[in-house]
């Protein structure tokens, strides 16, 4: 996919796409490393987008194991769907999606690796999707995503990490990956 297509749906859509451009390879890398997607049987990724990070969980995850990725945005979902055919997605808010019954017949989540906007959210839509996910990752199961360097000095970053710490204690910071614009990291805890 192409970084014009993702800067066209920034633009049509810049609240729920939070970013001009897809994350790097080496922010993908930081991801699946401190996520440990490569020890994962079961892995849910919220906002795949253009599938910077899917790209890599199918590279990391262990044969057999299976995915879930859930995406608001139609247009990025029907060009993931052709470009990763093994992979499953749906076109739903992490807030809303009925987990339970997608769950019915499968074990909890191992890892859940996240590239939502978190902090052009406000604070009872972070709560929503937090609660709506949180409770279908499996005990010592790990949730990562990350933040741009910077951005999580604001009072929006600050409420998002806050929230993490209250909901997972022991939230971790890996180091910053100065090559993705803007510069990122990643938050990463175990439940």
């Amino acid at each position: 996919m192409s970084a014009a297509t993702f800067l066209h749906e920034f633009v049509r859509n810049w609240k729920t796409v939070g970013a001009v451009a897809p994350s790097s390879a080496a922010l993908a890398s930081r991801m699946m490393e401190s996520a440990e997607v490569g020890k994962a049987r079961h892995v849910l990724e919220l906002g795949p987008g253009t599938g910077a990070f899917t790209e890599a969980i199918l590279d990391s995850m262990p044969h057999g194991s299976s995915y879930l990725g859930i995406e608001l945005n139609e247009t990025f979902v029907t060009q993931l769907k052709t470009r990763f055919p093994s992979m499953n997605f749906h076109i739903a808010g992490a807030q809303e999606f009925d987990f339970a019954s997608y769950l019915a017949d499968r074990e909890p989540f191992d890892v859940i690796v996240s590239g939502l906007p978190w902090t052009a959210f406000p604070r009872g839509l972070q709560e929503a999707i937090l609660g709506n996910v949180l409770p279908h990752l499996r005990e010592g199961g790990r949730f990562a995503t990350f933040a741009y360097y910077g951005f999580h000095r604001l009072p929006s970053g600050q409420r998002f990490r806050g929230l993490l710490h209250d909901l997972l204690p022991g939230v971790e910071t890996s180091r910053v990956v100065w090559g993705n614009v803007p510069p990122a990291f990643v938050y990463v805890a175990r439940k």
